[in-house]
């Protein structure tokens, strides 16, 4: 029975043991096309356990704030209802161009890259100009069903000299409903 910390329907929530929640890790980041990396909307591969993306050259995904050695935050989506499903905490590593590993990861996402300028010459320029990513999972998740925080994660929109339309003048309905009545 939920006690009335635990809040209301805490008894229906699901309970997820340590080998659950790394399977849920896995499995959304494997079915997700697209993730959240420190607020950052990225495509990937979910491969050898670990998320892998590229990005950072001309014309491929901004890849801020990632870096050899440092941490980030990733946010996966249920594929069925669009929602965040599993947030957790990874371990960065950048993967040596050319090197086996980055090798089998530029396999894998030149696969998934959608609308490639040079669908023949993507690794060579992921190679030149684009740095290949391999985040793995630390801990467990800081966020799973039935421990998903009420912020909704969404970043602030970056200030633009773009404007909202200003509301509808409140006598033009009346204005082009007469027009018609008087067409007919």
């Amino acid at each position: 029975m939920a006690t009335a910390a635990e809040g209301i329907g805490a008894a229906a929530r699901p309970s997820f043991g340590a080998a659950e929640q790394r399977h849920l890790v896995a499995e959304a980041s494997r079915k997700s096309g697209l993730v959240w990396v420190n607020g950052q909307a990225l495509w990937h591969v979910w491969m050898d356990d670990a998320l892998w993306v590229v990005g950072g050259g001309a014309g491929e995904q901004p890849l801020p704030g990632l870096f050899d050695g440092g941490a980030a935050r990733v946010s996966v989506r249920s594929k069925d209802k669009g929602g965040r499903l599993v947030t957790w905490e990874a371990r960065v590593e950048l993967v040596a161009p050319r090197s086996e590993a980055w090798e089998a990861a530029v396999a894998e996402l030149k696969a998934k890259r959608l609308n490639s300028v040079d669908p023949d010459g993507v690794a060579d320029r992921w190679a030149a100009e684009c740095r290949v990513f391999r985040l793995t999972p630390q801990g467990l998740p800081a966020e799973h069903p039935g421990a998903l925080s009420a912020d909704s994660g969404a970043a602030a929109p970056v200030p633009s000299p773009a404007v909202t339309r200003h509301p509808i003048p409140a006598p033009l309905p009346r204005l082009l409903a007469g027009r018609r009545r008087k067409k007919s």
